[in-house]
């Protein structure tokens, strides 16, 4: 029995992201420019997060059609500061500034298309980009798991080459420490635990392993490669015999692919009913990319996460 395992009739989904959320209201609700957020779905999210001591919304767009959004939705935008822009590009360039003013920690999506929103971060003349390629993070909490579980890349780097990969971990592992869950164990993952030169992700994988031994990745107990069955399942570790600090008890799961990762995460979600919130990393500030799809619940514990993440930054500043 793995130790990350606990009882099967244990459901520990809410215990992680209860606690987040508890910890964000404690510390006072951040805030985030919530770029056009036109649509009930994304301005319910919102609002709510503002409820719950969250975040602190700054709400950029068309006052019209997020007007007729919360008449829809039966909210009111009465207690929120409104941003007018014209179109979601508009939206984006008036949240980016705000950032740079400090009036916000943090940028959120609303109703608009991710690629508008990243497109406007990632622009060199932002000044949100860092020497670090932007990576996100999913945050899993997963029934009969005593902690949580983190999965990336899942929804930006599509084939990363080794140096995005070394990136995409070490964002990982930054927030790992963020979230105050302190050094975490990595695995890299492939389909094979052994060196195969026809799998590049298995070549890759001991790269970043000797690179983390070397300080090239810092804060993190990194191994790989290592198949999804001996990093998070001890009894699969020791059958194949694996003598590792992270098989069977991997924190970070770190996917070969955005294809792997995205199916993984979807995996988890819909037919594992684990429970997840996720971060950009990378940028100047942290950025909640939340999907159209995701109930208030998932949009609330990104917030959580976003909330955390943000504070942790700023007292580092």
């Amino acid at each position: 029995m793995t130790e990350t395992r606990l009882n099967s009739a244990a459901d520990t989904r809410h215990t992680a992201f209860d606690a987040l959320i508890a910890r964000a209201r404690a510390s006072g609700a951040v805030p985030y420019a919530i770029v056009w957020p036109c649509e009930a779905h994304a301005l319910a999210g919102a609002i709510e997060a503002a409820r719950r001591g969250i975040l602190m919304p700054v709400l950029v767009g068309n006052r019209v059609l997020m007007e007729r959004a919360a008449q829809e939705a039966g909210l009111s935008l009465v207690s929120y500061r409104v941003v007018e822009a014209a179109t979601p590009e508009e939206a984006v360039s008036a949240a980016i500034a705000l950032v740079h003013e400090g009036t916000v920690y943090g940028l959120a999506k609303g109703s608009l298309h991710t690629d508008v929103l990243m497109h406007g971060v990632v622009a060199q003349e932002s000044g949100l980009r860092t020497d670090r390629r932007m990576s996100h993070v999913f945050m899993m909490a997963v029934r009969g798991r005593a902690e949580p579980l983190f999965l990336t890349d899942s929804a930006i780097n599509i084939a990363p080459d080794l140096t995005t990969k070394r990136h995409i971990v070490q964002n990982a592992v930054d927030l790992h420490h963020g979230l105050g869950f302190g050094t975490p164990r990595v695995a890299i993952l492939s389909a094979v635990e052994t060196l195969n030169p026809r799998i590049q992700g298995t070549l890759d994988a001991a790269c970043l392993s000797k690179m983390a031994e070397r300080g090239e990745i810092t804060g993190a107990i990194v191994d790989g490669p290592l198949a999804m069955d001996n990093a998070v399942d001890a009894e699969a570790a020791c059958i194949k015999g694996l003598t590792s600090p992270v098989a069977g008890r991997a924190q970070i799961l770190v996917m070969p692919d955005l294809e792997a990762g995205n199916i993984a995460v979807k995996t988890l979600s819909f037919l594992g009913e684990a429970r997840c919130g996720g971060l950009v990393m990378g940028a100047r500030v942290p950025i909640l990319l939340t999907s159209r799809a995701d109930t208030i619940e998932a949009r609330l514990d990104s917030a959580a996460m976003g909330a955390v993440y943000a504070r942790f930054l700023n007292q580092k500043a």
